[in-house]
């Protein structure tokens, strides 16, 4: 919790091998801020984090190579074309030298960045940066991932590639855990979506429902008028 009150509450959420669990909520509900505690960039001040059983604290630095994420801004170092960075983030998470080149090309190949895998980071688009920050997020093949708006400065074409690779991770045994406030998209891609307001869980939503933004609305305005929220 932050002064004043804001943060996340008392939230249990459960990602599973083989899914995309997605979280949903309007600006400020507390995604991003439940995913730093998740990747213990935040510590929470009750509760605790555990990925496959084993509590955030005690998860050996070996076990970090497992894990991808996109938290906010992709990590990349202007000076180094997006190759290097690639090459950089492969070794960062353990991917012997002899195969760190054939990674980076895989990755490349998958988020369709192979006429800018000679460019520096600093002369990219803030769509193709993202590109760049979540190839390095999947090239290692985690066993989990966590992405905070991934989509958000993508183009269509990126979206739909985008989509493709965490169907495969999922489809390989990826727990796969993304936030969005684009419920069209999330809804093409998700297991499950839990719907976050005021730092909180509030409910559920299912990924089928034919009209799954109304249904969101209508879960927030029903938590905003319990709680006497204008």
């Amino acid at each position: 919790m932050f002064r004043g009150g804001a943060g996340v509450h008392a939230i249990d959420l459960d990602v599973l091998h083989g899914e995309i669990h997605a979280l949903v909520g309007l600006n400020g509900a507390g995604k991003t801020t439940l995913m730093k505690l998740l990747l213990g960039m935040l510590r929470p001040a009750a509760g605790d984090v555990r990925i496959d059983g084993v509590p955030l604290p005690a998860l050996p630095a070996s076990a970090w190579a497992g894990v991808g994420h996109v938290i906010e801004h992709p990590l990349a170092y202007g000076d180094l074309t997006a190759r290097e960075n690639l090459l950089l983030s492969a070794r960062l998470h353990g991917i012997p030298r002899e195969d760190a080149a054939g990674a980076v090309d895989a990755a490349i190949g998958e988020l369709g960045l192979a006429p800018y895998a000679a460019v520096r980071a600093r002369r990219l688009s803030a769509g193709n940066l993202q590109r760049v920050g979540l190839a390095a997020a999947l090239q290692h093949h985690p066993q989990v991932l966590v992405l905070d708006e991934p989509t958000s400065t993508l183009d269509p074409a990126g979206v739909l590639l985008l989509r493709d690779a965490l169907r495969r991770r999922a489809a390989a045994g990826a727990a796969v855990l993304v936030s969005s406030h684009h419920l069209d998209e999330v809804a093409r891609i998700a297991d499950r979506i839990t719907v976050l307001n005021t730092g909180r869980a509030i409910g559920t939503l299912d990924p089928g429902l034919p009209d799954i933004e109304h249904a969101f609305f209508e879960i927030v305005l029903a938590d905003d008028e319990r709680r006497g929220q204008p």
